[in-house]
């Protein structure tokens, strides 16, 4: 773990001044070309996005899926694409707990096994393999696959968020597409120093790094943001806990990136409890992982005041979908630079971002472009096409 040290400008940089280097074109290998690790829970959709007896298509880095909800309530995920045609699953009819292609009705479990082709004759056996399906998890009103090797599904936690089921706290949920990078995303929160960017928001804000730390699969920031005045949005300050009368005092922001997730935690410099946390993850939805889908948790501590919260959720939510979009706008421009030049020209010179981006870059895997021509379940390096799988992602024989 890494000390805080007092660098020449008088902030605090972990490492000291002899940290700040600039990136060299080449120097590393380009992060904008490395893939998310597959071996983690992934949000997908919003658990109302699911209704019952009902198919939701998403995806994750160009693997197509398709949801549905059976009557028992409980959600599946398949490859979407019917083992048939290749017609996409999320077209068809769900029933009861199977889920029926649209195109030829060949019906299929919740584990990808096909259950039913209405038009085969008796005696002959149905295809030895259905489609792919994904371990799921629904938790914190989002649906949560695993994409990655099933064996380690049961082995990997989904993240710790107490404050969701706090009586104490009410969550604001977010689900958004951004045309970017997810490695852009953490960069972005991670360094606070970009506020101009938010100055009609928030007004004139100073932040001040404090210190921070890092480890081989984390990277944790604490500032100090302190108001210098101007215009801000009346959220802004319902939001932080200063009420309806509004507020100067400085806040602590902890901003840390632990893979492959993303958390914010605001405490007022005068108090020991958190106003609101937020939890984050970026989901990869094309096979270039130049697109992803943010999804966030607000949680929001209740003031001591009842039903003021409620009052002032629609001007919380103005503020936070303002402040989204301005920072929407800067990586998706910053994306678009990278797509022209064809590599990463960033002189980055803050040191938490490079140890970010080391920390985005050794958790992560390879790029590989050619899966889409390959199929969701595919290997992609001359082995045979993975089989259908168990609810529990384990290969079944169809």
């Amino acid at each position: 773990m890494t000390q805080a040290q007092p660098a020449r400008d008088g902030t605090m940089a972990s490492g000291g001044p002899d940290r700040m280097r600039e990136y060299r074109p080449g120097a590393t290998a380009d992060l904008r070309r490395t893939g998310i690790n597959p071996n983690f829970w992934y949000p997908v959709a919003v658990s109302g996005s699911v209704p019952k007896n009902k198919t939701f298509a998403t995806a994750f880095a160009g693997e197509r899926i398709a949801l549905y909800r059976g009557a028992s309530g409980a959600v599946f995920a398949l490859e979407d694409r019917c083992a048939h045609r290749q017609v996409p699953l999320s077209l068809g009819v769900v029933e009861g707990e199977t889920l029926r292609c649209c195109y030829h009705a060949w019906a299929y479990r919740g584990n990808g096994r096909i259950s039913q082709i209405p038009y085969l004759p008796k005696g002959v056996d149905r295809p030895p393999r259905g489609v792919r399906s994904y371990p799921v998890r629904e938790r914190y009103g989002l649906v949560f696959v695993f994409p990655g090797d099933p064996e380690k599904a049961a082995t990997t936690p989904l993240p710790e968020l107490p404050e969701y089921d706090s009586a104490k706290h009410k969550t604001m949920v977010f689900s958004r597409t951004v045309h970017c990078h997810y490695s852009f995303m953490h960069e972005n929160l991670l360094d606070m120093n970009h506020q101009f960017l938010h100055r009609g928001v928030l007004g004139k804000i100073q932040p001040k790094l404090l210190g921070y730390d890092t480890g081989p699969e984390f990277v944790e920031a604490r500032y100090l943001f302190t108001s210098a005045g101007g215009k801000k949005d009346r959220g802004a300050g319902l939001l932080s806990g200063e009420g309806f009368g509004g507020g100067e005092s400085p806040d602590v922001i902890t901003v840390r990136t632990e893979y492959p997730y993303q958390t914010l935690l605001a405490v007022p410099e005068k108090s020991d409890l958190p106003s609101f946390s937020l939890w984050a993850a970026y989901v990869p939805e094309d096979t270039e992982q130049r697109t992803n889908h943010a999804y966030g948790l607000l949680m929001i501590a209740k003031p001591p005041i009842p039903g003021a919260l409620h009052l002032a959720w629609p001007l919380i939510r103005r503020f936070t979908e303002r402040v989204f979009a301005e920072d929407r706008m800067a990586v998706e421009a910053e994306q678009r630079a990278w797509d022209e030049q064809g590599e990463d020209w960033n002189q980055e010179v803050f040191p938490l971002i490079l140890d970010v981006r080391d920390v985005l870059r050794t958790n992560g895997v390879p790029i590989r472009p050619e899966s889409a021509l390959c199929g969701a379940a595919a290997l992609c390096d001359g082995s045979p096409r993975a089989g259908a799988t168990s609810e529990a992602g384990s290969p079944q024989p169809g």
